[in-house]
């Protein structure tokens, strides 16, 4: 939709994969609507995902002992965090829509995008005690995650060997965009790409395109634990 602004938290190595595929179909496709796209490639980037000292410019206020979370909290109060930091918190808070688009490693993000959440959705920014989940400070936008995944959509069934995949879902969703105040709509799952045909490949990049026609007018996932691990 013309005038919103998207962020897409990219996380992979090569190009020319799917997720590489994913991340550049959605850059068109939401361009084309007339939004302005703002990628964030965190390997090309060199993005350091570790959480440290070295993430406060300034004086520390407690030197004797180092507590990240609280450094990090009056960092950004004082406007002394580091350059990296500020740059994607400035994104974040102009995009309307946050796309995390990112092959799934252990049931979970790649570390380098690990440590993106760990540094940018700091408290202060991103929320605050009290502050979180419906009042955490991002809300008002929309998050997404778009994946892809080794093992096959049967494997993650209730049944299957891995378990419903809305289980891993949890943490991320839940227990970080949906705690930052997020909105969450569901997510993009293109499973087992290197199973696949080319031709199942180019439908999944084709129904990412598709959906995100009308991304705008879709509705939020209910993201309470009934979502995810039923009644």
């Amino acid at each position: 939709m013309a005038g919103k602004k998207v962020l897409i938290v990219y996380a992979h190595q090569e190009p020319t994969s799917l997720n590489g595929s994913l991340k550049k179909v959605a850059e068109d496709e939401l361009s084309r609507q007339g939004c302005t796209v703002t990628v964030s490639d965190l390997y090309s980037m060199n993005f350091e995902p570790r959480a440290t000292r070295k993430d406060i410019t300034g004086a520390c206020s407690n030197p004797e002992f180092f507590s990240y979370g609280v450094e990090a909290y009056e960092a950004y109060k004082k406007r002394s965090l580091a350059r990296d930091i500020i740059d994607e918190q400035k994104k974040v808070q102009e995009a309307d829509l946050v796309i995390f688009q990112f092959p799934l490693y252990w049931f979970s993000v790649p570390a380098i995008l690990k440590g993106w959440m760990d540094r940018v959705l700091c408290q202060g920014f991103a929320f605050d005690i009290p502050g979180f989940y419906d009042s955490g400070f991002l809300k008002g936008k929309l998050g997404l995650l778009s994946l892809t995944t080794g093992s096959t959509a049967e494997m993650y069934t209730k049944a299957g060997v891995s378990g419903d995949f809305r289980y891993f879902l949890w943490p991320l969703q839940h227990g970080t965009l949906h705690f930052c105040g997020f909105k969450v709509l569901a997510p993009q799952i293109s499973f087992a790409p290197e199973y696949a045909s080319e031709e199942e490949r180019k439908g999944m990049v084709a129904s990412w395109a598709q959906r995100l026609k009308t991304i705008w007018t879709e509705e939020p996932i209910n993201c309470t634990p009934p979502w995810y691990f039923g009644q």
